[in-house]
């Protein structure tokens, strides 16, 4: 049996161009998901896992229909393989019911896999050029050290005299910024 997964990642696009091409196929039954497939909680993929029996072929429009992580593709892959459910994407022209097909799928887990350690490594370098520029990452600090706003909360703090919610009302300095200042100064909270 042909069975066909169709995925949108938003409720407002459309799946009309996966499911007439999963016809076309000859799909007996297609299982439709609108959810982003960086999830791993998509019933409908579980659904038809469930009912997917081996011989059977599971056919999608692209890979990435099936999942965005290499590592859930390779999972996935590796469940089917071992129930005896056959893959076909259509797009991708993969069909692991035959040799080239399955050595396809592996090449093409793979260099998505090496596709995403560039992006790593591109990503590391350019932040170590940053720094090394002097640099730093990260959100701005909103209240650092030397801020006014800051130390009148540390003051009201440590006079006893108004609550944590009080201060925050008062100096808009937050209850983890305060406590996180008054950590680094080494005092009690």
């Amino acid at each position: 049996m042909k069975l066909g997964y169709a995925r949108v990642s938003t409720q407002d696009q459309s799946l009309d161009l996966q499911i007439d091409a999963l016809k076309a196929a000859g799909c007996d039954e297609i299982y439709r998901e609108k959810v982003s497939g960086m999830k791993d909680d998509r019933p409908e993929l579980e659904r038809l896992l469930a009912y997917a029996r081996p011989g059977d072929t599971l056919v999608i429009y692209k890979l990435d229909r099936l999942g965005r992580s290499t590592k859930r593709l390779l999972e996935l892959a590796e469940e089917l393989d071992r129930r005896g459910i056959e893959l076909v994407s259509i797009r991708d022209q993969i069909d692991t019911s035959t040799a080239v097909g399955k050595a396809m799928f592996r090449m093409l887990m793979v260099l998505a896999e090496m596709e995403r350690d560039i992006i790593v490594e591109r990503t590391r370098a350019g932040l170590e050029a940053a720094r090394a520029r002097g640099r730093k990452g990260g959100r701005p600090v909103k209240y650092g050290e030397g801020n006014a706003k800051l130390a009148h909360a540390i003051e009201l703090y440590r006079a006893k005299e108004k609550t944590v919610p009080d201060i925050e009302r008062i100096t808009g300095v937050s209850k983890a910024t305060l406590y996180r200042a008054l950590k680094k100064a080494g005092a009690s909270q």
